[in-house]
């Protein structure tokens, strides 16, 4: 098995791509040790010092590294733990619990919102190792939880502001602005 990294816009971060399926669709973001125990290959990444965030794309593995670790020590670490995890064959999450991305209930607009989200958005944010999910729209607010390299990354608010405001705002009149949330 032949396990690639990628860098990221996010200099706390790496992309590894196992060259198979991770999540196929949807993610899965754990921001500390006690998220992944639904995960045991998040479990096995966060017992490496100095992993402070996992991340499941599509394809990819996000991980993030604490204040203190060094990507030198880390990336062979992490390589490690994710070789072993496709090897011994054991589940990507011990639990399937995921919401549908388009609720019955959504309006048109916010119906309009994830589609966009969707289809203009994910796909650029995840070849950097991220992703944006769709929270919530009120009083003219599209509210978006930022994931993996996203989060904390320090061109998110750019992106964020003047790349994704701009364009709901454009194919969305009713959108008024764009927030990140946790």
């Amino acid at each position: 098995m032949f396990i690639q990294t990628e860098n990221t816009p996010n200099p706390n971060t790496l992309k590894f791509l196992p060259g198979r399926d991770v999540m196929g669709q949807g993610t899965a973001d754990f921001a500390d040790g006690a998220a992944a125990q639904r995960s045991p290959l998040a479990t096995r990444l966060f017992a490496i010092e100095g992993v402070g965030r996992v991340f499941f794309g599509a394809d990819f593995v996000t991980v993030g590294k604490t204040e203190g670790g060094d990507w030198a020590v880390l990336k062979p670490q992490v390589l490690a733990a994710i070789m072993d995890h496709y090897t011994s064959g054991a589940a990507l999450l011990s639990e399937e619990a995921r919401a549908a991305a388009v609720s019955e209930d959504d309006s048109d607009v916010v119906a309009q919102i994830k589609e966009l989200i969707d289809t203009r958005v994910r796909p650029a944010v995840a070849n950097d190792g991220g992703d944006i999910i769709f929270r919530n729209f009120e009083d003219g607010v599209v509210y978006l939880h930022m994931q993996g390299s996203c989060s904390g990354c320090p061109s998110s608010t750019a992106t964020l502001k003047h790349g994704i405001e701009n364009m709901l705002r454009y194919y969305v009149p009713e959108v008024q602005a764009v927030e990140a949330v946790d």
